[in-house]
């Protein structure tokens, strides 16, 4: 598991296969590979507050979910590498990932984390 500020992301399989997990495949089924930001990146979290982005770099698709509260889902067939202007970047290997947005409880209702 690779973590990133308020960003969980999860190895499901490598990308020896170029098929998604079957699980993945159901839950992609019907979305839409997410549009890169201006700068080419993958966006896996913005940051309310400063602006900043979670985003990975490389060759790959990012599968939004069409809830916040559920995860992403991210292939990258020959690896990437994670980037934010305030964390330390780190590479990804090969494969499909599942990207997790920290949620913290507040009484009466359930937010995300925010950078």
């Amino acid at each position: 598991m690779y973590r990133q500020g308020d960003v969980l992301i999860v190895p499901l399989a490598d990308a020896v296969d170029r098929t998604p997990p079957a699980a993945v495949a159901a839950a992609i089924a019907d979305l839409q590979p997410a549009s890169r930001d201006h700068r080419g990146r993958m966006v896996l979290a913005l940051g309310e507050s400063t602006g900043h982005a979670h985003a990975v770099v490389g060759r790959g698709e990012l599968y939004p979910s069409a809830s916040a509260f559920e995860p992403m889902y991210l292939h990258l067939p020959e690896g990437g590498r994670v980037v934010h202007e305030e964390h330390a970047a780190f590479p990804l290997p090969p494969g499909w990932y599942r990207v997790v947005r920290q949620r913290e409880y507040e009484p009466g209702s359930v937010r995300m984390v925010a950078d």
